[in-house]
């Protein structure tokens, strides 16, 4: 299989122009607990989509049903058209079109920074060493860690270690990009290092879904934001109207206590 391929069926050319991740009725039952009720969510190339509310809510949940880390109990879930749960080739393949940067880095300990963000260009795309490398080089460069590329994780601080996952998922030429609470687990005086790379990519064009509890990002920085409560999309729609003019009432309440109105 060439590295442009990864469903069977149809290629995906970028001539597509639906939305890049569609979610259709998705649902996800733990036992008898419903954490997503119902979902129904569409991404278009280029926009960043901020999703925010209370712990519990579904939100990272919904973002490990799209990477396929958690199989939805019912429900659809598109990229660019396509079924990812029928018409998949590779699951490998498929999450390196739809990267993800979790709250915890999920970094190899015992590599550099630099063969972190190596080992899956080759596992994965069958580029060559010496073409991973320099593309490692590039986004490591790009994310202000190019002086780090010797550095294990140990070696770094939760800040650093973020930078690093961010270029290793931008180094497998991602379609999305997935950030589930990317500044959740660092001290505050390095989130904002943080933040600073994602807005960069946000205004380069990436497509980006992130679940954040930053409500700053979440305005100033996206397209759209997505509120939701109890499993289900409460609100979708612009920065403008979800901070200043929210309709629903539960909309209300959750800005209300996270932004101390």
């Amino acid at each position: 299989m060439s590295r442009g391929e990864l469903f069977s069926m149809t290629d995906l050319s970028n001539n597509y122009t639906g939305p890049v991740i569609e979610l259709r009725n998705l649902c996800k039952r733990f036992g008898d607990h419903e954490v997503l009720s119902g979902i129904n969510l569409s991404v278009n190339r280029g926009e960043v989509v901020a999703i925010i509310g209370s712990s519990g809510s579904g939100k990272s949940t919904m973002l490990r049903c799209i990477n396929l880390l958690e199989t939805p109990t019912s429900g659809e879930i598109l990229y660019n058209g396509k079924n990812i749960q029928t018409e998949i080739d590779s699951i490998y393949r498929y999450r390196a079109r739809v990267g993800m940067v979790f709250q915890q880095f999920n970094l190899y300990n015992n590599m550099n920074a630099l063969e972190n963000c190596v080992i899956g260009q080759v596992k994965v795309l069958k580029r060559s060493r010496e073409e991973a490398r320099a593309i490692a080089m590039e986004y490591l460069d790009k994310v202000g860690m190019k002086q780090y590329i010797n550095a294990k994780p140990a070696q770094l601080s939760g800040g650093q270690k973020q930078r690093v996952a961010i270029a290793r998922s931008l180094s497998m030429s991602p379609d999305v990009i997935l950030f589930d609470e990317p500044t959740s687990a660092l001290d505050p005086e390095m989130v904002g290092e943080v933040l600073s790379v994602m807005k960069s990519l946000a205004q380069s064009g990436l497509t980006m879904l992130v679940v954040t509890h930053e409500m700053g990002f979440a305005r100033d920085v996206a397209d759209r934001v997505v509120f939701m409560d109890k499993g289900i999309i409460e609100e979708d729609n612009t920065p403008e109207v979800i901070f200043n003019h929210p309709e629903k009432e539960r909309t209300r309440e959750f800005l209300a206590r996270v932004l101390g109105n």
